[in-house]
């Protein structure tokens, strides 16, 4: 029998969890710990990455000059971001809530942790928060459109899409009008898999 689109989803999200818990393991083998969602390397992990980090100075003669010359313009998301971020915070704040949508924890999303490797130089460190903040956002504001999809067009594409949101494998099949008209109103309200997520 052939896999259906939701068997294929629910596969891809356990391969996600294995993963994770293969990322995980990873904390034992280069000595780090997370306590209260922060990093804590061990001593002898700090002391063997502090002789490997760059001098600013080697770090910026090091550099292409067209990477120099285009970091202004990367630098330049920033403020879209920022923007992006407090108005998908205010956004579900006012909105969730009188829909019955569950709110998304902005913490799952954006993880600031890289500035504690003391491999990387200052530059580095600004750097990698950058690209973690903005990515973070993006994913935090995409997990808030996809519930918000849900309560209010949960249907499924007919053309082709590279990716599929969180949310997606909850939607009416592209053409089930009769599914769509009879069940709405439960598939605009079915969060139920989201009270068994981590607190």
């Amino acid at each position: 029998m052939p896999e259906t689109l939701d068997d294929l989803l629910g596969r891809m999200r356990q391969i996600e969890k294995e993963i994770n818990a293969a990322l995980q393991r990873k904390e034992f083998e280069y000595e780090f710990e997370i306590r209260k969602r922060e990093v804590h390397f061990s001593k002898g992990a700090t002391a063997r990455h502090k002789p490997l980090s760059k001098l600013l100075s080697s770090f910026l003669l090091d550099s292409p000059f067209l990477t120099l010359l285009t970091a202004p313009i990367i630098w330049s998301c920033l403020l879209p971001i920022l923007f992006m971020d407090i108005v998908s915070s205010i956004y579900q704040a006012i909105c969730f809530p009188l829909y019955g949508i569950p709110k998304v924890r902005r913490t799952d999303y954006i993880a600031l942790d890289r500035h504690r490797l003391a491999y990387l130089n200052a530059i580095e460190k600004l750097n990698c928060d950058y690209c973690g903040y903005s990515n973070g956002v993006l994913a935090y504001s995409s997990e808030i459109a996809a519930r918000t999809e849900q309560y209010w067009c949960p249907i499924k594409h007919a053309l082709r899409i590279k990716t599929t949101h969180s949310r997606y494998k909850n939607f009416f099949d592209y053409g089930d009008a009769e599914g769509y008209r009879a069940r709405i109103e439960e598939v605009r309200r079915s969060f139920k898999d989201l009270e068994s997520e981590p607190t």
